[in-house]
């Protein structure tokens, strides 16, 4: 009798699964079980279950075995906002906003249209921006530690699209990406959409391992780094000044480029130098206001070396052409008149107060956290499975992300992303006590 092929039993696990013959938390044969079990190589059946996990259809536990996936659409990179039971809390994104913002909104908006620049707002933006707004973001990176003429900067429609841009400028398909391997889930989303391969990298309590990336370094060839040097998404760490220089010497003795993600950095205005100011002839910086300002407000901006603004504005043209005119009249403006600075005091105290809440209300749990952070990062017991968390918090009102959605290599960490800018502050301690009445109530 001729072995089954490695797809026939791929579809015969997933026809199982769909059908719920196999329920969800069933826990499958292992990898040399299930090669005995079908006449296949060991390496097949582990490439059976990687095709599976890539399906959505199981999740694999080290140390534990392989189990059918809770498929409740609340784990992973966007879990579904449609609650069973009326919402109690989103953890799951962070959306802060400040007092008072929709007021300050309805005022420029008037304050632009009797400036009588209404026509000139409905005129298309050049891509990267026009040279004055592009001056003003300069003006503003200085307080962040970045000296860059304004025409290193270009203009986007949030750090999402500046971060697509400088990788599409920088990368063909094919080529490598190193990146921590529990990282921000956006660059794994543009890797897959250009074709380019993940490299991940190991990371310890206080950083990325920078041995390791050496290493990589040395025997792929790595095309880029992306860093997240100063409250990092979703661990938290702010890398120290030692550090920073040894990934500098890192990307500039393999002639690697750095991406710098400064999403968060207006957090912590003490961390040390950005990679940008210490290694400006490699380091693409990009950030945006969705944090600081707010999260509908779609403008951000790359910093980038002068030989590739060129190429940066070609991906932007192409891509959208350019940030759009009034939205970039509206940044451009709070910031000028120092608007982004006070609500940038505002968030760093509302992040250290909900951080306090956070520690007291889950006290003695697995909590990995900067105290400037808007995050926490829950590790969970071993009889805890993220995706079967996740569906049972749902149940419960509560949205989470899981460890997998930051996953950038095979590693599934047994953790949830705890977004804690969401939701009311008051009503955030009530929100987290009911978070740890849930997962205390799951069975060992």
């Amino acid at each position: 009798m001729r072995p089954p092929s490695y797809k026939a039993v791929v579809d015969e696990f997933a026809t199982s699964i769909r059908s719920g013959r196999l329920p969800a938390g069933t826990r499958l044969p292992t990898h040399r079980a299930l090669a005995r079990e079908r006449r296949i190589a060991l390496a097949t059946a582990t490439r059976v279950y990687a095709e599976l996990a890539s399906m959505g259809l199981v999740v694999g536990e080290p140390g534990r075995g392989t189990f059918v996936r809770v498929r409740a659409d609340y784990d992973g990179l966007e879990p579904s906002r449609a609650l069973p039971v009326p919402r109690v809390a989103d953890l799951s994104f962070n959306q802060p906003l400040s007092e008072g913002q929709a007021g300050l909104l309805r005022r420029a908006l008037r304050a632009l249209f009797v400036a009588g620049e209404a026509e000139a707002l409905l005129r298309q933006d050049p891509p990267g921006g026009r040279p004055h707004d592009r001056a003003v973001v300069a003006t503003y990176l200085l307080d962040r530690g970045i000296d860059t003429p304004p025409a290193n900067v270009l203009l986007t429609s949030g750090t999402q699209q500046a971060l697509d841009c400088v990788l599409r400028s920088l990368t063909r398909p094919g080529e490598v990406i190193a990146v921590d391997a529990v990282s921000y889930p956006g660059v794994r989303v543009l890797a897959s959409a250009h074709g380019l391969e993940l490299a991940p990298v190991p990371v310890t309590a206080t950083g990325t391992d920078l041995a390791a990336l050496d290493r990589l370094c040395r025997t792929r060839p790595v095309r880029v780094v992306y860093a997240m040097p100063t409250l990092h998404n979703p661990l938290g760490w702010v890398l120290d000044r030692e550090r920073r220089d040894r990934l500098v010497a890192v990307a500039r003795a393999h002639d690697v480029v750095i991406v710098e993600d400064g999403t968060y950095a207006f957090l912590d205005p003490s961390a040390p130098p950005p990679l940008q100011s210490l290694a400006p002839e490699r380091t693409c910086y990009v950030a945006g206001l969705s944090k600081n300002a707010a999260p509908g407000l779609r403008f951000g901006f790359a910093v980038v070396p002068g030989g590739r603004v060129e190429s940066v504005t070609r991906s932007l043209r192409a891509a959208a052409w350019g940030a759009p005119g009034l939205i970039t009249a509206l940044a451009t403006g709070w910031l000028a008149d120092g608007t982004v600075a006070r609500w940038e005091e505002d968030r760093r105290a509302d992040a250290a107060a909900r951080q306090d809440v956070a520690r007291s209300a889950l006290a003695g749990m697995s909590l990995t956290a900067h105290p400037a952070s808007y995050m926490v990062w829950l590790g969970l017991q071993p009889h805890q499975r993220p995706d079967e968390v996740a569906a049972r918090l749902a149940a419960a009102g509560i949205v989470v992300s899981t460890g997998d959605a930051f996953a950038t290599g095979p590693y599934r960490p047994r953790a949830l992303r705890l977004a804690l800018a969401t939701p009311p502050r008051d009503a955030l301690a009530g929100a987290l006590r009911r978070l740890r009445d849930v997962l205390d109530a799951i069975p060992p």
